[in-house]
């Protein structure tokens, strides 16, 4: 008790660091997104397919390079047959994030265990300078 008493300030500093260390991998984990950076990675290294979960218009207007469309509300349907490989990292992408990280959640459910968004949706990924394509 008496090292505790007299050390007290020294244990506060350790665990703060260790919660500011652990903190990352919490959000990561519960989030189920990458950074576009990431993404990246994941393209090249464990040949990721990426799915545009945005509608066909906003999908002409601009996406990722080799990303296939499936909007989000034919997800369910569709999915399977647009990428048959479900030992393949899954990329889901939208505008912004917000429907990329729902449509997680259905991509887990059909059996596509490595499914991650892209946080920050085609915004973060324009905003690193990546290539984007119109259709």
């Amino acid at each position: 008790m008496k090292f505790i008493v007299d050390n007290w300030m020294l244990i506060l500093i350790a665990l703060a660091s260790g919660g500011m260390l652990f903190w990352p991998m919490l959000r990561g984990a519960s989030s189920g997104s990458l950074t576009a950076q990431g993404a990246v990675q994941l393209i090249n290294r464990e040949r990721a397919v990426v799915v545009d979960v945005r509608e066909p218009e906003e999908f002409a207007a601009g996406h990722v390079t080799g990303a296939k469309n499936v909007p989000l509300s034919e997800l369910e349907q569709k999915l399977p047959g647009a990428v048959k490989n479900k030992s393949l990292p899954l990329l889901l992408i939208c505008a912004s994030g917000a429907r990329a990280q729902r449509a997680v959640a259905t991509a887990k459910k059909l059996g596509y265990e490595q499914a991650q968004a892209v946080s920050g949706g085609l915004k973060s990924w324009k905003e690193a300078n990546l290539p984007v394509e119109k259709a």
